[in-house]
């Protein structure tokens, strides 16, 4: 095990049980669609905390994706492992969450802005490149909806970084989900280039479950009333699918490819993180 692994594979573990011991006072006050999202900061915490340790321990191959313009390549390598643990742990502790979720959006927003956006020209044509820069786009809105929905709720701000979060979040479903209907033996929850594995069963029902779900989430979130709901539900399909198909194919890759290996499994935990924190502070339904 290389120092790498070995590093995320600590971390992730340390952050999911802290979590889901920090958080069992929100967890058992919270009932129906809201158990699931009362787990939304632990499932955000865990990868930002992860992926800090790969900033930590594999800098060298990171330091490729700083900005040519930006000096001391290095120092935002670790400065940007500095940030997502900070925030991470900020938010296990549930500690000045409102402070650095908003700081953890602008983070995510500077990285569009900064690495994805210049190359628009050479990848306008490219899927890929869409799927990255709206998956950052939509954890930069899973921040924001966090941090407005704590501390004064009644503020302008607060109910302007929910709804613009929410909305984004909404809207990068519906194009994932779009994205599993058009490409389906490709890997589910963030559709990126890995092809599913062959010996993974019924890969294209398992593209198109997790694609209803998502869909159905993105058009509830927008629906006064049903985000709550909506952001549960395509949460729990996102997360079975965390455990289930990207914990096998981890499995699958601990001889060849870990690090890619933790790297799906703690994507789309984040991803499932950002959809659950879309349905916090919005309104119930009557019914």
């Amino acid at each position: 095990m290389t120092r790498e692994v070995g590093a995320m594979t600590v971390a992730g573990v340390a952050a999911l049980a802290a979590g889901l011991v920090l958080a069992r006072a929100r967890f058992g006050a919270a009932s129906g669609a809201d158990k699931m999202i009362a787990l939304a900061p632990v499932l955000e915490a865990a990868p930002l905390v992860v992926f800090s340790m790969e900033h930590f321990t594999a800098a060298r191959d990171l330091v490729g994706m700083v900005p040519k313009w930006l000096p001391a390549h290095m120092f935002w390598v670790y400065f940007v492992g500095v940030a997502l643990v900070s925030a991470g742990i900020s938010f296990l502790a549930w500690r000045c969450v409102r402070w650095s979720a908003a700081l953890l959006a602008l983070l995510f927003f500077i990285i569009v802005a900064t690495i994805d956006l210049p190359n628009l020209s050479a990848g306008l044509h490219d899927r890929i490149f869409w799927i990255l820069t709206v998956r950052e786009t939509s954890f930069a809105g899973g921040a924001m909806v966090l941090s407005g929905s704590v501390g004064s709720r009644a503020s302008w701000a607060g109910a302007a970084f929910m709804r613009i979060g929410r909305t984004i979040v909404a809207l990068v479903m519906i194009f994932y989900a779009i994205e599993h209907f058009l490409h389906p033996l490709h890997v589910v929850g963030v559709p990126l280039e890995k092809l599913t594995p062959a010996w993974m069963p019924l890969p294209v029902v398992i593209a198109y479950v997790v694609g209803i779900a998502l869909l159905a989430g993105g058009v509830g979130l927008l629906i006064p009333g049903m985000a709550r709901t909506a952001a549960a539900g395509a949460g729990t399909v996102l997360l079975l699918a965390t455990v289930f198909f990207y914990g096998a194919l981890l499995c699958s890759e601990l001889r060849t490819d870990p690090v890619e290996g933790l790297n799906y499994v703690y994507d789309t935990m984040l991803f499932t993180g950002t959809v659950l924190l879309a349905g916090r502070g919005a309104e119930r339904t009557n019914a």
